[in-house]
């Protein structure tokens, strides 16, 4: 199953106050593997951006001033996320923002119906706890060291960690022999940046999937494949 995980960064906390979105990140993830597609973009807000969200994110007016304004980009980010479903953390949050931006060039909005939200997630999981990103990273072990600002692609590549532990998708404590030294080699392994992370494929071509269809139709109705498996039509 294809999925983005999403990530923006904002002049300010308030879309229905002209504040605009600077920075997006997102993360292809199959199976919840990263694939190693991402798209990350600074945007020019064609605004001023207060010091308080600078202080955040570390990005100024004057830095943005020549990088692509929202319209430039907008087609290149459609067509990256497609209709698959988009995991974002405190996701009310980003689509506000990013369909306030689709709604100014007259864009049809991202339906909610398509979003994964972390936060939710996290809390379900954790009742009555801290279920920040860095909390959440604290709780499951992630190695968040060059978070010393908040940046898009970053948290983006963060919260694919976190959604895999909140859906048990890596199952990073079940750690059999050396507990310790296993654990260290995951934890490492997890935290190193994109580029350097193992890629899996996981999809298989159509000619494998006949072939084997055909090989467990061959082996009669008693197959113990059939007591897990639905027969093939």
């Amino acid at each position: 199953m294809r999925e983005i995980v999403l990530d923006t960064e904002t002049t300010g906390l308030n879309p229905a106050e002209g504040h605009r979105v600077l920075e997006i990140g997102a993360i292809e993830i199959v199976h919840q593997t990263l694939t190693g597609r991402v798209f990350h973009t600074l945007i020019n807000p064609e605004r001023d951006v207060p010091q308080d969200a600078a202080r955040v994110h570390g990005h100024t007016a004057a830095a943005l001033k020549d990088k692509p304004v929202f319209a430039g980009v907008v087609d290149e980010f459609l067509a990256f996320i497609g209709d698959s479903a988009l995991v974002i953390h405190n996701a009310e949050f980003d689509m506000r923002f990013v369909n306030a931006e689709l709604a100014r060039l007259g864009r049809e909005p991202i339906g909610m119906d398509r979003v994964v939200d972390t936060l939710v997630l996290a809390r379900r999981k954790h009742p009555g706890q801290p279920n920040s990103l860095d909390a959440l990273c604290d709780r499951y072990r992630i190695d968040r060291a060059r978070r010393v600002r908040h940046g898009a692609l970053l948290d983006a590549e963060i919260l694919v960690d976190i959604y895999c532990e909140l859906t048990g998708g890596r199952q990073r404590s079940l750690v059999f022999g050396d507990a310790g030294g296993l654990a260290g080699q995951f934890a490492v392994a997890l935290s190193r940046p994109l580029g350097e992370r193992l890629r899996k494929r996981l999809s298989i071509e159509r000619e494998e999937a006949s072939a084997h269809a055909q090989y467990i139709q061959s082996l009669g109705d008693h197959a113990i494949w059939f007591r897990y498996l639905a027969r093939p039509a």
